[in-house]
């Protein structure tokens, strides 16, 4: 494997790793307000005051995608993650082939798809995933920072630099940034 290929795959396992660990376990919140929530979850990331606040943020915006009001929904991407945590990339992607076929209206489905294709290499259906993620939640800074990973596989620094400042627009502390060094304004 190429070294900036390594990089890259690091750091979409990294950005996978959120919600592995957001503690998908619990049980699924039931409440009507994770729109609103959600809202208010972004509305302290964009502020957060350092890495560590915005990290205690963004597990909990991951918790939010990753645990549907829905059960069974739910269910299913439990199911999802835990392939995902055993690094069964192709029984995951055929549990999100059909997921976001009986939800199309569910974001991280398409999110988390576009994460195992970029995985597989499969860098055109993960770009078209992302787009779909990002129509149902133009927000979804790890559905931006993948967008820039495949721009800078295919080096396309300048499509790569847009969308890493629009994620970072939304989440300043991303470790993506990283990987951009003419962005060398770090959040302290």
């Amino acid at each position: 494997m190429k070294p900036r290929r390594i990089v890259l795959f690091g750091a979409m396992l990294a950005a996978l790793a959120g919600p592995v660990t957001a503690g998908f376990w619990t049980v699924p919140a039931l409440a009507q307000s994770q729109a609103q929530q959600l809202d208010e979850l972004f509305a302290t990331l964009k502020s957060a005051p350092d890495h560590a606040a915005a990290q205690r943020i963004t597990t909990q915006i991951w918790t939010l995608w990753t645990q549907p009001d829905d059960p069974a929904l739910a269910e299913r991407m439990s199911l999802v993650l835990l392939r995902l945590g055993m690094s069964d990339l192709g029984g995951a992607v055929g549990l999100l082939d059909a997921l976001v076929i009986d939800y199309p209206d569910y974001a991280e489905g398409w999110n988390q798809r576009a994460t195992v294709h970029f995985l597989l290499g499969n860098y055109d259906q993960s770009l078209a995933d992302i787009e779909k993620t990002l129509q149902l939640e133009p927000r979804h800074f790890g559905a931006l920072a993948g967008r820039a990973l495949i721009y800078l596989q295919r080096d396309r620094r300048d499509l790569a630099l847009k969308a890493i400042t629009e994620a970072l627009d939304i989440h300043p502390f991303l470790g993506e940034r990283a990987l951009f060094p003419e962005l060398n304004v770090i959040p302290i």
